[in-house]
């Protein structure tokens, strides 16, 4: 996390933007406090749609018929 003061974050605000968008946290400080952090915006996650995989996904026809390798130990 890189610290800086409130006059350089006003002064090099685009440069800490540009930061940020590569991952970076920017903790603002006045007089030694922290008073804001600057952090990258979570990108939304869209919930699924009901139906949006028809389709998508197959099942072949021998899905549950016993594999060769494993005949002894059905027998």
């Amino acid at each position: 996390m890189t610290t800086v003061t409130l006059d350089t974050a006003t002064r090099t605000l685009a440069n800490l933007v540009e930061d940020v968008k590569l991952g970076a946290h920017v903790l603002i400080t006045e007089n030694e406090n922290p008073v804001a952090e600057l952090v990258p915006v979570g990108q939304s996650v869209r919930k699924p749609q009901f139906g949006s995989a028809k389709g998508l996904i197959e099942i072949s026809a021998d899905f549950d018929a016993p594999l060769e390798d494993f005949a002894e130990y059905v027998k």
